[in-house]
């Protein structure tokens, strides 16, 4: 099975941030060059951390962004709706939540209502943050529902979370077995969405109905373009992305890999994309952007994942849907202290037959904080070949360009 390398581990330099005590700060490794390419230009981010899982203080959130916004990241796209948030209600709470914490740290916030923002935010010393929704559980079954998220600055929303959901399948429906696709209420709200400028998040979805989204789109919304705002390329890793739980057990079987071998696996590396999903999206003028998250790496769970092995995930995806569809995203939890207690609680929105909780088991718990990875991930990219160019565009031009696309509002 092809894999990454694994770079040697070099302990952490610094103990003075704590917002994501795992993550091992990479930061003195780096260049000055490297370093001052990163607040030269604007760096965008993911994350997903709930209040509760992620965060239990709001100076937890402070801390972190004032450390991302000193190192020089722009900014970027904040989860507030997930499994945390069943419906309308939970998700007012988890924005009010996150607002009050953001507006706790030092550095001036922009909250982000149009692409303008980033580059605003970048001029002006502040840090931009972007509200995404990863599930539609909100809408609690209204279409209608969808302009009451944009009124609440969600910018990109997911139509699943890992499990079927009223819009479609999730990838953990899918391994469980489940071949819907998008359903007719699906396509309302994607109407909905498209109508009110929020961007179409193919992430977490079930190949089933991502293929059902992007055929969708193309014939109703066409030149509409759509992103993966945290998936990985299971060709990076030479691995499955779409087995089933049965698939995968079976294919153990016939290979004779038994728990505890290298290659054993209880799953398949299913929150990973296949080429077709990602040149699909390349297609229609869309974005694939690479987590850094160790437990969604195919097998190899490093303690924490190396400068030298995200890119090697930015590569892989370039390779594969070209520089001008590829961007970046850590979906870090800022910590997993409280997250495999959570996944634990919610095994019902996780029921992967435990390949995340054994991720964790062999040693993924660093959450990849940008800030700590960012400027050896330019090193990287340098020695790769990539210029400067290539890289203002992988951090963030190229989902600029589609969020320039999609947040227009069709109303």
């Amino acid at each position: 099975m092809k894999k990454l390398l694994l770079a040697v581990s070099i302990a952490s330099l610094s103990a003075t941030a704590v917002a994501s005590i795992e993550t091992k700060d990479w930061y003195g490794y780096a260049s000055p060059e490297a370093k001052q390419f990163v607040k030269d230009n604007i760096v965008l981010d993911f994350y997903a951390s709930p209040a509760g899982t992620g965060f239990s203080k709001d100076s937890e959130v402070a801390q972190y962004i004032d450390l991302a916004h000193e190192r020089g990241i722009t900014g970027a796209s904040v989860t507030i709706a997930a499994p945390n948030t069943p419906n309308m209600l939970a998700f007012k709470s988890e924005h009010g939540k996150w607002t009050k914490a953001s507006s706790a740290a030092n550095t001036p916030i922009r909250y982000v209502t149009k692409v303008e923002d980033f580059q605003l935010a970048h001029e002006n010393g502040e840090y931009a943050i972007m509200w995404a929704s990863q599930t539609t559980m909100p809408l609690e079954g209204d279409a209608a529902n969808v302009a009451v998220m944009a009124e609440h600055g969600i910018k990109t929303m997911q139509l699943t979370y890992n499990e079927t959901e009223l819009t479609g399948g999730g990838v953990i429906s899918m391994i469980n077995g489940d071949t819907s696709s998008l359903t007719d209420f699906g396509k309302e709200v994607i109407d909905e969405m498209v109508k009110h400028g929020i961007t179409v998040d193919l992430s977490h979805t079930s190949h089933y109905t991502t293929e059902g989204i992007t055929d969708y789109m193309q014939k109703q919304h066409k030149g509409v373009p759509v992103i993966y705002s945290h998936s990985p390329i299971a060709s990076t890793y030479g691995c499955e992305p779409h087995e089933t739980l049965t698939e995968t057990e079976q294919r153990m079987a016939k290979q004779n890999l038994k728990k505890g071998d290298p290659d054993f696996r209880l799953a398949a590396c299913y929150r990973l994309i296949s080429d077709e999903q990602a040149k699909t999206v390349a297609d229609m003028g869309g974005v694939i952007s690479v987590t850094a998250t160790e437990w969604m790496m195919d097998g190899i769970w490093p303690e924490d994942i190396t400068p030298k092995q995200f890119a090697e995930m930015i590569d892989g995806a370039v390779k594969v849907a070209g520089i001008d569809h590829v961007g970046i995203a850590t979906d870090d939890m800022m910590t997993t202290s409280k997250v495999v207690p959570f996944a634990k609680a919610n095994a019902d929105k996780y029921a992967d037959n435990g390949y995340m909780i054994n991720a964790f088991d062999k040693g993924a718990t660093g959450c990849a904080e940008l800030s700590k990875h960012i400027a050896g991930v330019v090193d990287a990219l340098w020695e790769m070949g990539y210029s400067n160019e290539d890289m203002a565009k992988l951090f963030g031009q190229n989902l600029m360009r589609v969020y320039q696309q999609t947040w227009k509002t069709k109303a």
